[in-house]
């Protein structure tokens, strides 16, 4: 069953009387050569377990459980149960599990589906939930080798920026505080069904496995990361004063005591600048 097909899926979706769900986001993959390219791009491989969010019909499930040791995939929409029963029918190693991914309790699922074992995460996100899903698994800091996600082209742009340029965002700092970003591939709005109005892209996420910086306390570092971009074109002083109830001239202080313009944007602060404007920080509050 070729389930790039469009033919094919329309006959699925007949026969299982499914319909798509517009607040899902729900697009599916006609291209045939993606699935594979993220399932290999992605790091599967049969000494590895996979964990997709996501289903679909099964396409990049199937990809994914082709090329694994096991596979377990996350889907919200039970309107698809019929419809993956028959197409991952006659895959042994994979298992479905019918649920909200921001919800379910993942360390819980980790040490239940995957013991001990090495995972590799990937998945097809609706754009409207990209950053929350990416998060979550950066956040819960999970045994994950990588994660694999494909996104709308101008997220892939941003969170593979560097640090430090005009395209840079509160979303690139936190992947770069937990990850090594790399974008691997373009997807045309043409590969999907029904079309979106955008381009996609594949990137890759390594985790590192050991902690990449030294923060003192990760909580105000993503508070003061989430603040200073909040008015991007601005001098990053003039949110973090009111977000951390400091005046102007201590935050100036802090900043150039850290070797930062006190008229700095948060876009042009490196990694390290931030570390070290945070660290700063912190100090001021526990001196």
């Amino acid at each position: 069953m070729k389930l790039t097909d469009l033919g094919v899926i329309k006959d699925l979706f007949t026969r299982h009387g499914f319909s798509f769900t517009k607040s899902l986001g729900q697009n599916f993959l006609i291209n045939p050569s993606i699935c594979p390219k993220i399932a290999e791009m992605g790091g599967c491989d049969r000494e590895i377990c996979s964990l997709e969010i996501g289903t679909g019909i099964g396409v990049l499930t199937k990809e994914l459980a082709i090329r694994s040791k096991k596979t377990v995939a996350i889907e919200i929409d039970r309107g698809l149960e019929p419809i993956l029963a028959e197409t991952l029918a006659e895959i042994s190693n994979v298992e479905v599990i019918f649920a909200d991914f921001m919800e379910i309790d993942l360390k819980k699922l980790f040490e239940e589906k995957f013991k001990d074992e090495e995972v590799v995460v990937c998945a097809n996100l609706p754009y409207y939930i990209t950053s929350p899903v990416i998060m979550r698994i950066l956040e819960e800091k999970l045994p994950v080798k990588s994660l694999t996600v494909m996104v709308q082209k101008e997220a892939a742009e941003r969170i593979c920026a560097k640090v430090g340029t005009r395209e840079c965002g509160a979303l690139t700092v936190a992947v770069n505080y937990y990850s090594d970003p790399k974008k691997l591939f373009n997807v045309t709005r043409g590969s999907f069904a029904p079309a979106p109005n955008v381009d996609s892209s594949v990137i890759r996420l390594d985790i590192a496995k050991e902690k990449k910086y030294d923060v003192k306390d990760e909580k105000l570092f993503f508070r003061v990361i989430k603040s200073a971009f909040s008015q991007r074109r601005k001098q990053m002083i003039n949110p973090l004063s009111a977000e951390l109830a400091l005046s102007k001239p201590t935050l100036s202080g802090i900043a150039e005591n850290s070797g930062i313009k006190a008229s700095a944007r948060a876009e042009e602060l490196s990694m390290e600048d931030f570390v070290q404007l945070c660290n700063g920080i912190y100090d001021h509050f526990n001196d």
